[in-house]
Protein backbone atom coordinates (compact mmCIF):
# COMPACT_ATOMS: atom_id res chain seq x y z
CA UNK A 1 0.00 0.00 0.00
CA UNK A 2 1.31 3.36 -1.00
CA UNK A 3 1.56 6.22 1.54
CA UNK A 4 0.87 9.71 0.06
CA UNK A 5 2.82 12.75 1.85
CA UNK A 6 1.00 16.03 1.25
CA UNK A 7 3.85 18.59 0.80
CA UNK A 8 5.05 20.65 4.06
CA UNK A 9 1.85 19.18 5.53
CA UNK A 10 3.68 16.09 6.77
CA UNK A 11 -0.05 14.70 6.50
CA UNK A 12 1.12 11.21 5.39
CA UNK A 13 -2.07 8.88 4.45
CA UNK A 14 -2.69 5.39 2.08
CA UNK A 15 -3.35 5.84 -1.32
CA UNK A 16 -7.29 6.53 -1.72
CA UNK A 17 -9.14 9.15 0.20
CA UNK A 18 -13.12 9.44 0.30
CA UNK A 19 -14.66 11.90 -1.37
CA UNK A 20 -17.86 12.74 0.71
CA UNK A 21 -19.77 14.33 -1.69
CA UNK A 22 -22.07 11.43 -2.50
CA UNK A 23 -23.06 11.06 1.12
CA UNK A 24 -25.38 13.27 0.76
CA UNK A 25 -27.79 11.26 -1.34
CA UNK A 26 -28.22 8.24 1.36
CA UNK A 27 -29.64 7.89 4.73
CA UNK A 28 -28.10 8.70 7.92
CA UNK A 29 -27.71 5.40 8.89
CA UNK A 30 -25.88 4.30 5.55
CA UNK A 31 -23.23 6.93 5.16
CA UNK A 32 -22.36 6.11 8.94
CA UNK A 33 -22.12 2.38 8.08
CA UNK A 34 -20.17 2.99 4.96
CA UNK A 35 -17.84 5.42 6.55
CA UNK A 36 -17.20 3.22 9.15
CA UNK A 37 -16.14 0.33 6.69
CA UNK A 38 -13.65 2.96 4.48
CA UNK A 39 -11.86 3.69 7.76
CA UNK A 40 -11.87 -0.10 9.02
CA UNK A 41 -10.34 -0.98 5.20
CA UNK A 42 -8.05 1.55 6.16
CA UNK A 43 -8.89 5.08 4.51
CA UNK A 44 -7.53 7.71 6.41
CA UNK A 45 -8.53 11.31 4.40
CA UNK A 46 -12.16 12.23 4.48
CA UNK A 47 -12.58 15.33 1.72
CA UNK A 48 -16.36 17.21 2.76
CA UNK A 49 -17.45 20.61 2.61
CA UNK A 50 -19.45 23.49 4.25
CA UNK A 51 -21.83 23.41 0.60
CA UNK A 52 -22.18 19.24 0.96
CA UNK A 53 -25.60 20.01 2.79
CA UNK A 54 -26.03 17.14 5.38
CA UNK A 55 -22.22 15.75 4.48
CA UNK A 56 -20.39 16.99 7.88
CA UNK A 57 -22.97 16.16 9.72
CA UNK A 58 -22.89 12.48 8.76
CA UNK A 59 -18.84 12.32 8.97
CA UNK A 60 -19.77 13.62 12.69
CA UNK A 61 -22.11 10.99 13.27
CA UNK A 62 -19.30 8.54 11.97
CA UNK A 63 -16.13 9.71 13.78
CA UNK A 64 -17.23 12.15 16.26
CA UNK A 65 -17.58 11.18 20.14
CA UNK A 66 -14.70 9.12 20.38
CA UNK A 67 -15.58 6.29 17.81
CA UNK A 68 -11.79 6.80 16.92
CA UNK A 69 -8.58 8.59 17.91
CA UNK A 70 -8.94 12.05 16.17
CA UNK A 71 -5.59 11.88 15.12
CA UNK A 72 -5.77 8.36 13.24
CA UNK A 73 -7.93 10.32 10.63
CA UNK A 74 -7.91 13.30 8.34
CA UNK A 75 -10.23 15.80 7.81
CA UNK A 76 -10.73 18.47 4.84
CA UNK A 77 -13.39 20.65 4.46
CA UNK A 78 -14.28 23.85 2.39
CA UNK A 79 -15.77 27.15 2.56
CA UNK A 80 -17.37 28.77 0.23
CA UNK A 81 -17.73 32.70 2.24
CA UNK A 82 -17.14 35.39 0.87
CA UNK A 83 -17.15 37.57 3.69
CA UNK A 84 -15.78 37.26 6.68
CA UNK A 85 -18.37 37.07 8.93
CA UNK A 86 -19.82 33.66 6.52
CA UNK A 87 -16.34 32.51 7.18
CA UNK A 88 -16.37 32.63 10.73
CA UNK A 89 -20.09 31.34 10.65
CA UNK A 90 -18.71 28.43 8.27
CA UNK A 91 -16.01 27.51 10.13
CA UNK A 92 -17.93 27.49 13.86
CA UNK A 93 -20.73 25.45 11.80
CA UNK A 94 -18.12 22.65 10.25
CA UNK A 95 -16.27 21.91 13.53
CA UNK A 96 -19.66 21.44 15.65
CA UNK A 97 -21.24 18.94 12.83
CA UNK A 98 -17.72 17.05 12.16
CA UNK A 99 -17.98 16.97 16.29
CA UNK A 100 -13.82 17.86 16.16
CA UNK A 101 -11.85 20.92 17.69
CA UNK A 102 -10.20 21.41 14.36
CA UNK A 103 -10.43 20.43 10.58
CA UNK A 104 -6.66 19.43 9.26
CA UNK A 105 -7.20 21.25 5.69
CA UNK A 106 -9.96 23.56 5.58
CA UNK A 107 -10.09 25.31 1.72
CA UNK A 108 -11.58 27.90 0.00
CA UNK A 109 -14.04 26.08 -2.15
CA UNK A 110 -14.37 26.61 -5.81
CA UNK A 111 -12.25 29.43 -5.72
CA UNK A 112 -12.61 32.51 -8.29
CA UNK A 113 -9.78 34.26 -7.25
CA UNK A 114 -6.43 33.61 -5.30
CA UNK A 115 -7.41 35.35 -1.79
CA UNK A 116 -3.97 36.68 -0.12
CA UNK A 117 -2.69 39.11 2.84
CA UNK A 118 -3.75 42.72 2.40
CA UNK A 119 -5.57 42.00 -0.61
CA UNK A 120 -8.30 43.87 0.74
CA UNK A 121 -10.74 40.81 1.22
CA UNK A 122 -9.61 40.12 4.51
CA UNK A 123 -10.65 36.26 3.64
CA UNK A 124 -6.73 35.12 3.63
CA UNK A 125 -6.03 36.16 7.14
CA UNK A 126 -9.59 34.82 8.35
CA UNK A 127 -7.58 31.57 7.79
CA UNK A 128 -4.29 32.98 9.61
CA UNK A 129 -6.74 33.22 12.10
CA UNK A 130 -7.96 30.62 12.46
CA UNK A 131 -4.82 28.21 12.54
CA UNK A 132 -3.35 30.45 14.95
CA UNK A 133 -6.86 29.65 17.29
CA UNK A 134 -6.22 26.03 16.54
CA UNK A 135 -9.24 25.50 14.28
CA UNK A 136 -7.42 24.56 11.72
CA UNK A 137 -4.62 23.05 11.26
CA UNK A 138 -3.58 23.43 7.19
CA UNK A 139 -4.61 25.92 4.67
CA UNK A 140 -5.82 25.11 1.26
CA UNK A 141 -7.90 25.83 -1.86
CA UNK A 142 -10.24 24.09 -4.20
CA UNK A 143 -10.58 25.44 -7.90
CA UNK A 144 -11.98 24.60 -11.26
CA UNK A 145 -10.35 27.12 -12.86
CA UNK A 146 -7.03 25.89 -13.98
CA UNK A 147 -5.16 29.48 -14.16
CA UNK A 148 -6.58 30.10 -10.65
CA UNK A 149 -4.97 26.53 -9.25
CA UNK A 150 -2.26 27.54 -10.90
CA UNK A 151 -1.85 31.00 -9.12
CA UNK A 152 -2.50 29.29 -5.94
CA UNK A 153 0.10 27.05 -6.65
CA UNK A 154 2.80 29.51 -7.27
CA UNK A 155 1.73 32.17 -4.62
CA UNK A 156 3.41 30.39 -1.63
CA UNK A 157 0.43 30.87 0.26
CA UNK A 158 -1.54 27.22 0.21
CA UNK A 159 -0.62 24.04 1.50
CA UNK A 160 -2.85 22.07 -0.44
CA UNK A 161 -4.48 22.67 -3.73
CA UNK A 162 -7.55 20.70 -4.78
CA UNK A 163 -8.79 20.00 -8.79
CA UNK A 164 -10.18 18.00 -11.18
CA UNK A 165 -7.68 15.46 -12.20
CA UNK A 166 -7.97 12.27 -14.11
CA UNK A 167 -6.10 10.15 -16.73
CA UNK A 168 -7.93 12.27 -18.98
CA UNK A 169 -6.30 15.34 -17.92
CA UNK A 170 -4.67 17.74 -20.49
CA UNK A 171 -1.24 19.03 -20.56
CA UNK A 172 -2.42 22.22 -18.31
CA UNK A 173 -3.74 20.01 -15.46
CA UNK A 174 -0.02 18.22 -15.33
CA UNK A 175 1.41 20.92 -15.26
CA UNK A 176 -0.17 22.13 -12.22
CA UNK A 177 0.49 18.81 -10.57
CA UNK A 178 4.23 19.13 -11.39
CA UNK A 179 3.97 23.04 -9.79
CA UNK A 180 2.84 21.10 -6.43
CA UNK A 181 5.06 18.94 -6.51
CA UNK A 182 8.19 21.63 -6.84
CA UNK A 183 6.75 23.60 -4.30
CA UNK A 184 6.17 20.91 -1.92
CA UNK A 185 1.69 21.10 -1.98
CA UNK A 186 0.07 18.82 -1.47
CA UNK A 187 -2.60 17.89 -4.15
CA UNK A 188 -5.88 16.73 -3.46
CA UNK A 189 -7.01 14.91 -6.75
CA UNK A 190 -11.25 15.61 -6.98
CA UNK A 191 -12.99 13.90 -9.50
CA UNK A 192 -11.14 11.06 -10.53
CA UNK A 193 -13.81 9.79 -12.90
CA UNK A 194 -14.27 12.53 -14.74
CA UNK A 195 -17.77 13.21 -13.02
CA UNK A 196 -18.96 9.82 -14.20
CA UNK A 197 -17.81 9.37 -17.40
CA UNK A 198 -14.53 7.29 -16.86
CA UNK A 199 -15.82 4.07 -16.08
CA UNK A 200 -12.72 1.87 -15.90
CA UNK A 201 -11.48 2.24 -12.10
CA UNK A 202 -8.43 -0.29 -12.74
CA UNK A 203 -6.74 2.08 -14.88
CA UNK A 204 -8.10 5.30 -13.04
CA UNK A 205 -5.97 3.72 -10.40
CA UNK A 206 -3.07 3.21 -12.14
CA UNK A 207 -2.64 6.51 -13.18
CA UNK A 208 -2.80 7.88 -9.74
CA UNK A 209 -0.15 5.62 -8.46
CA UNK A 210 2.61 7.82 -10.71
CA UNK A 211 2.05 10.67 -8.75
CA UNK A 212 3.71 10.33 -4.61
CA UNK A 213 2.07 14.13 -3.75
CA UNK A 214 -1.23 13.47 -5.09
CA UNK A 215 -4.00 11.56 -2.82
CA UNK A 216 -7.29 10.61 -5.39
CA UNK A 217 -10.81 11.10 -2.82
CA UNK A 218 -13.24 9.09 -4.99
CA UNK A 219 -16.72 9.72 -4.76
CA UNK A 220 -18.35 6.64 -2.62
CA UNK A 221 -22.17 6.03 -2.00
CA UNK A 222 -22.47 2.41 -2.17
CA UNK A 223 -20.83 -0.41 -0.60
CA UNK A 224 -19.80 -1.72 -3.72
CA UNK A 225 -17.76 1.27 -4.76
CA UNK A 226 -16.10 0.91 -1.91
CA UNK A 227 -15.08 -2.19 -2.05
CA UNK A 228 -13.52 -1.91 -5.23
CA UNK A 229 -11.67 1.08 -3.76
CA UNK A 230 -10.93 -0.80 -0.60
CA UNK A 231 -9.51 -3.57 -2.92
CA UNK A 232 -6.79 -1.65 -4.71
CA UNK A 233 -5.17 -0.59 -1.05
CA UNK A 234 -3.27 -3.97 -1.17
CA UNK A 235 -3.99 -4.94 -4.67
CA UNK A 236 -2.75 -1.85 -6.50
CA UNK A 237 -3.19 -1.70 -10.49
CA UNK A 238 0.05 -1.48 -12.25
CA UNK A 239 0.06 0.95 -14.93
CA UNK A 240 1.08 -1.31 -18.12
CA UNK A 241 1.23 -0.73 -21.56
CA UNK A 242 -2.44 -2.08 -22.05
CA UNK A 243 -3.40 0.11 -19.71
CA UNK A 244 -1.51 3.16 -21.20
CA UNK A 245 -2.92 2.62 -24.73
CA UNK A 246 -6.78 2.04 -23.15
CA UNK A 247 -5.92 5.48 -21.54
CA UNK A 248 -5.03 7.16 -24.74
CA UNK A 249 -7.38 5.95 -26.36
CA UNK A 250 -9.72 7.58 -23.45
CA UNK A 251 -8.20 10.63 -24.05
CA UNK A 252 -8.87 10.67 -27.72
CA UNK A 253 -12.46 10.38 -26.84
CA UNK A 254 -13.26 12.34 -24.16
CA UNK A 255 -10.72 15.11 -25.69
CA UNK A 256 -12.69 18.41 -26.35
CA UNK A 257 -15.84 20.16 -25.21
CA UNK A 258 -17.90 18.19 -22.96
CA UNK A 259 -19.72 19.33 -20.07
CA UNK A 260 -17.90 17.81 -16.82
CA UNK A 261 -21.15 17.75 -14.74
CA UNK A 262 -19.25 20.54 -11.91
CA UNK A 263 -22.78 22.53 -11.57
CA UNK A 264 -21.20 25.64 -11.31
CA UNK A 265 -23.08 26.86 -13.59
CA UNK A 266 -26.57 26.59 -11.80
CA UNK A 267 -29.16 27.70 -11.30
CA UNK A 268 -30.33 28.83 -14.32
CA UNK A 269 -33.06 31.50 -14.29
CA UNK A 270 -35.18 28.55 -16.15
CA UNK A 271 -34.84 25.96 -13.94
CA UNK A 272 -32.80 23.98 -16.70
CA UNK A 273 -30.57 21.38 -14.71
CA UNK A 274 -27.70 21.87 -16.65
CA UNK A 275 -25.33 19.32 -15.18
CA UNK A 276 -26.99 16.58 -16.01
CA UNK A 277 -28.71 17.63 -19.17
CA UNK A 278 -25.32 19.53 -20.93
CA UNK A 279 -23.68 15.76 -20.58
CA UNK A 280 -26.64 13.67 -21.23
CA UNK A 281 -24.62 12.19 -24.82
CA UNK A 282 -21.43 11.07 -23.22
CA UNK A 283 -23.79 9.31 -20.24
CA UNK A 284 -25.97 7.50 -22.66
CA UNK A 285 -22.99 5.95 -24.13
CA UNK A 286 -20.43 5.97 -20.92
CA UNK A 287 -22.62 4.48 -18.00
CA UNK A 288 -25.59 3.55 -20.07
CA UNK A 289 -28.91 2.60 -17.71
CA UNK A 290 -32.52 3.08 -17.99
CA UNK A 291 -32.61 5.73 -15.72
CA UNK A 292 -31.64 8.27 -18.27
CA UNK A 293 -34.70 7.27 -19.89
CA UNK A 294 -37.18 7.50 -17.32
CA UNK A 295 -40.13 9.94 -17.78
CA UNK A 296 -38.89 12.43 -15.43
CA UNK A 297 -35.49 12.31 -16.83
CA UNK A 298 -37.34 13.01 -20.45
CA UNK A 299 -39.04 15.99 -18.03
CA UNK A 300 -35.62 17.48 -17.50
CA UNK A 301 -34.58 17.22 -21.33
CA UNK A 302 -37.55 18.85 -22.39
CA UNK A 303 -36.62 21.78 -20.21
CA UNK A 304 -33.68 22.44 -22.60
CA UNK A 305 -36.39 23.83 -25.08
CA UNK A 306 -37.31 26.67 -22.97
CA UNK A 307 -33.42 27.94 -22.89
CA UNK A 308 -33.63 31.67 -23.51
CA UNK A 309 -30.04 32.33 -24.62
CA UNK A 310 -29.17 34.51 -22.21
CA UNK A 311 -25.52 32.82 -21.56
CA UNK A 312 -25.16 33.50 -17.77
CA UNK A 313 -24.21 29.54 -17.80
CA UNK A 314 -21.72 29.81 -20.30
CA UNK A 315 -20.03 33.07 -18.16
CA UNK A 316 -19.79 31.13 -15.17
CA UNK A 317 -18.64 27.51 -16.80
CA UNK A 318 -14.63 27.00 -15.66
CA UNK A 319 -14.34 25.21 -18.90
CA UNK A 320 -15.62 27.65 -21.26
CA UNK A 321 -18.14 26.46 -22.64
CA UNK A 322 -20.31 27.80 -24.75
CA UNK A 323 -23.38 25.81 -22.55
CA UNK A 324 -26.49 26.90 -24.41
CA UNK A 325 -24.98 25.17 -27.56
CA UNK A 326 -24.08 22.04 -25.67
CA UNK A 327 -27.43 21.69 -24.28
CA UNK A 328 -28.74 22.16 -27.79
CA UNK A 329 -26.97 18.98 -29.51
CA UNK A 330 -26.85 16.67 -26.28
CA UNK A 331 -31.37 17.34 -26.72
CA UNK A 332 -31.14 16.53 -30.26
CA UNK A 333 -29.38 13.57 -29.89
CA UNK A 334 -31.40 13.04 -26.67
CA UNK A 335 -34.85 12.83 -28.94
CA UNK A 336 -33.06 10.56 -31.46
CA UNK A 337 -32.52 8.39 -28.69
CA UNK A 338 -36.12 8.10 -27.27
CA UNK A 339 -36.91 7.47 -31.05
CA UNK A 340 -34.88 4.80 -31.65
CA UNK A 341 -32.76 6.05 -33.91
CA UNK A 342 -29.64 6.04 -32.21
CA UNK A 343 -28.80 2.84 -30.53
CA UNK A 344 -27.10 3.30 -27.62
CA UNK A 345 -24.73 1.14 -25.89
CA UNK A 346 -21.40 1.77 -23.85
CA UNK A 347 -18.51 2.76 -26.03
Amino acid sequence: MKQIVLGTTGITVPQNGFGALPIQRISEEAAVAILRRAYAGGIRFFDTARAYTDSERKLGLAFGDGFVPREELYIASKTMAKTLEEFRKDLETSLELLKTDYIDIFQFHCAGQVYSPGDGSGMYECMLEAKEQGKIRHIGMSAHKIQVAIDGAKSGLFETIQFPFSYIATEKELELVQICKENQIGFIAMKGLAGGLINNSKAAMAFMTQFDHVIPIWGIQKESELDEWLSYMQDTPVLTEELKAFMEKERGELNGNFCRGCGYCMPCPQGIEINTCARMYLMLRRAPSDMWLTEAMQEKMKKVETCIGCGKCAKKCPYGLNTPEVLKWNLEDYKKVLKGEVKVTAE
